[in-house]
């Protein structure tokens, strides 16, 4: 006989072999015993957590002569033939290749006539959601009233879509993706049965790749299996053969970019290619490291959260205090957003580096999100003595600056020229974001002037308020003076006018360098002679 493939050699046939859905195992059984069966059933979940393989079970257990425990004999003729495939009692139909109107008049027609042997006619309609919309309506009256002797098993991976009007007819059972433990335990139990050795450790990495699915974790598990017939299935094997990085590679990885080594993090992308990764795997993989990295510091109670191993929990705790949470959200985010982009680049590895990059280069970007980071970078250079690039103080450095002052005398700067007023002028908006709020709200209406033609340091400024007057303080005018002289390194003397037309032969900030600066692209704007 061939070889049949260990999720098909394996099916659960009962009840009691269905694992990690016990709460629909439970209700199913006591539907069972208690002979309250509903004539509609919808099974929802992803793939590989049982929904085939359930409604299949139920399809026998309704049938069968001699149930146990709410669950199939599988020794009756009627189970027999149920598992064979060979009974008229059980239709199983693929929506995604039969989802046409006509596909369902078909089911509508059949329904009528009664089982030639056992009790119920059941209807197996796999991926219903492929469904079209006439055929949804088709099959409305059938689902809600069909006969005594019909039960319509439904399953989908995409609940919502659905209509509602399929949803309300059908008692819903949800199936939850299985737990790596549970998963790890039964692959155990088949290797027993196979006769195969294989560490625990590679075990929990099978059922850890399976991504909750029992069936993917079989499938993963008989690959690795047939690359190493005869020999024990180590931890290592398991991760050469599924193309996966190992914790030690996301540990190195990290420090790169931490250090911001943007050509080894890009050295060692191209060896884990070289060596036949798969790029989406190792988005995948890697992010689930930061995952379990984040958890840890956020309160991981010890690991109890994490799936990871005792040595892979100890790599975890050492790299925790090297980086920041919200550097790690920021690395989620920029590989989450990857992931997303993967699915239909053609490009994959240029993604891949180019959020690498990112993930090195902090002052890249331009988000609330990787200040932080830049903070960090900062820090680090200043405390290497390295010179740092010039920053726009703050405005309480400056208020502080001018209160905590000693007796000593203070070079005094020197006295701003029209150039320099020039330049206050068309940086106007970055140095009123200096001020508090409540001056920086004043002066967002305000029109910086000055006098070129007597070359005094005085600049003028005429705010647009409801009373036409300024409105500032002497303390607003000396907090503005001093974010000026922290900036430009001169002194400027700051004085307000009442109106626009005292100050006829000033200059205002030219309304084409203004739009020049805020879109930074020459613009020519014409005027009328």
């Amino acid at each position: 006989m061939s070889y049949v493939a260990l999720y098909r050699k394996f099916r659960p046939s009962t009840f009691d072999e269905v694992k990690g859905q016990d709460h629909i195992v439970k209700t199913l059984k006591n539907q069972m015993k208690t002979d309250r069966l509903g004539h509609a059933y919808l099974f929802c979940g992803t793939r590989g957590t049982g929904k085939t393989s359930v409604a299949k079970i139920l399809a026998k257990a309704v049938n069968c002569e001699h149930p146990v425990d709410g669950s199939p004999c599988n020794e009756c003729p009627a189970c027999r033939a149920i598992q064979a495939g060979a009974s008229m009692n059980v239709i199983e139909i693929d929506a995604a290749s039969n989802n046409g109107v006509d596909n369902i008049r078909e089911i509508r027609e059949e329904v009528a006539y009664r089982p030639t042997e056992g009790r119920f006619k059941v209807y197996i309609i796999d991926e219903v959601h492929m469904l079209s919309t006439g055929a949804f309506n088709a099959l409305l009256k059938t689902l809600e009233e069909p006969p005594s002797y019909v039960i319509f098993i439904l399953a989908t991976t995409e609940v919502n879509k659905i209509p509602i009007t399929i949803l309300s007819r059908c008692q819903r059972y949800d199936f939850h993706r299985i737990s790596i433990e549970t998963i790890a335990a039964r692959l155990q139990e088949l290797l027993e049965q196979e006769g195969v050795e294989a560490e625990e450790r590679a075990l929990r990495y099978v059922a850890k790749a399976g991504d909750g699915s029992m069936r993917d974790a079989l499938s993963l598990l008989d690959q690795c299996i047939a690359f190493y017939y005869g020999d024990v299935l180590t931890y290592e094997r398991a991760l050469e053969i599924l193309g996966a990085a190992d914790f030690e590679v996301f540990s190195q990885m990290l420090r790169d970019i931490l250090e911001q080594q943007v050509s080894s993090c890009i050295r060692r992308l191209e060896d884990m290619i070289y060596r036949g990764k798969e790029l989406t795997q190792f988005v995948g993989d890697f992010t689930w490291y930061l995952r379990n990295l984040l958890l840890l510091k956020t309160g991981g109670h010890g690991g109890e959260n994490l799936d990871v191993s005792a040595e892979n929990l100890r790599l975890l705790e050492e790299e925790s205090g090297r980086v920041e949470e919200q550097t790690l959200m920021r690395y989620i985010r920029i590989l989450s957003e990857l992931s997303n982009r993967m699915r239909y680049s053609t490009q994959k590895r240029v993604e891949v580096e180019v959020a690498l990059i990112r993930m090195c280069r902090p002052q890249m970007e331009a988000d609330v999100t990787s200040l932080a980071d830049r903070v960090r970078e900062l820090e680090k250079k200043l405390a290497k003595g390295l010179a740092a690039a010039p920053a726009v103080p703050v405005r309480q450095q400056a208020v502080e600056r001018r209160e905590a002052s000693s007796g000593e005398e203070a070079p005094v700067p020197e006295k701003a020229t029209p150039e320099d007023l020039a330049q206050v002028a068309a940086h106007w908006r970055e140095i009123t974001r200096q001020c508090g709020p409540l001056l920086r709200a004043l002066l967002d209406t305000a029109a910086p002037q000055y006098n070129a033609e007597t070359g005094e340091n005085v600049l003028y400024l005429s705010i647009n308020t409801p009373q036409g007057g300024c409105g500032l303080s002497e303390k607003q005018i000396m907090e503005l003076q001093d974010v000026i002289e922290q900036i430009l390194g001169k002194q400027v003397e700051v004085k307000e006018v009442k109106t626009r037309s005292s100050a006829a032969s000033m200059r205002e900030l030219e309304v084409q360098a203004a739009v020049a600066r805020e879109v930074a692209i020459p613009v020519e704007i014409e005027t009328e002679v």
